[in-house]
């Protein structure tokens, strides 16, 4: 049965781990959903994973579609969220409600993700669930805030992990299904998951959150550097160069194509 939201949280009741990746064409989101990831996240990473940008910033609404149409094509069974991109839902709820109706309506996407949880974040989210749109919330480490946060860990001093979890809880009383925390200290994590009724999707948040997600350019060796949270579960890149030098070698000496 294809994975649902509502399927998520019944998953946190019984204590049964959520596996998160991202994905931003149909061939590896094939790949992926056949593996049996629960939720293939169209992550706003692609800026950098398959575009070359230096941050998540210039990716634009219309890539985010074009990808995530590209991902829902290869997906039977995961669920497919798409990463709302900079300011494509700040302006207001009406914006918001505009760029997320695309994601499901055009794109094929299940639910959306919004980054933050400030008084207009969360009027925003309020008002897509409303409407029927589900939604992922982001808290701790906001990569399109690079240029106010850094990519540095959030939540490591009493007034600030205070925050965070109060933005967290907020967050669910909005009604989000689940909620991503990157980057934060483990303890931190484990608290707002024992305090919170969605799942909460920790990356480089500690072992004790809900689910985890990585970026599955890092997990696959194809990163030029992984941030030191993520795992590399095999050195795709040397496969992929290995075997494209052995195909340049094989035009040069003209072994391929074979003679006859």
């Amino acid at each position: 049965m294809p994975v649902t939201s509502q399927k998520l949280r019944d998953w946190k009741q019984v204590g049964r781990p959520i596996a998160v990746l991202t994905a931003w064409d149909y061939a590896i989101a094939r790949l992926l959903d056949a593996a049996g990831t629960d939720v293939i996240l169209v992550g706003d990473s692609l800026a950098m994973v398959a575009l070359g940008y230096a941050t998540t910033l210039p990716v634009s609404l219309e890539a985010m579609l074009h990808h995530t149409a590209a991902v829902a094509r290869g997906v039977r069974q995961a669920l497919v969220v798409c990463d709302l991109p900079f300011l494509s839902y700040q302006e207001s709820p009406a914006q918001a409600i505009q760029s997320a109706g695309r994601a499901l309506k055009e794109a094929g996407a299940q639910a959306v993700k919004l980054e933050g949880g400030s008084p207009a974040i969360l009027e925003t989210i309020a008002k897509l669930v409303a409407i029927g749109i589900p939604v992922m919330g982001h808290v701790g480490l906001t990569p399109q805030s690079v240029h106010q946060l850094g990519y540095r860990q959030q939540g490591r001093d009493d007034m600030a992990a205070a925050r965070i979890l109060a933005e967290a809880i907020a967050i669910a009383d909005a009604g989000a299904f689940s909620i991503v925390l990157e980057h934060i200290p483990a303890t931190l994590a484990a608290t707002i998951t024992a305090k919170l009724p969605i799942p909460t999707i920790g990356i480089g948040a500690g072992p004790h959150c809900d689910g985890q997600v990585l970026v599955t350019a890092d997990i696959l060796g194809l990163a030029d550097k992984p941030p030191p949270f993520a795992r590399v579960y095999t050195d795709l890149r040397g496969s992929i160069e290995q075997a494209a030098q052995q195909f340049i070698a094989d035009v040069r000496d003209r072994t391929f194509p074979p003679s006859g």
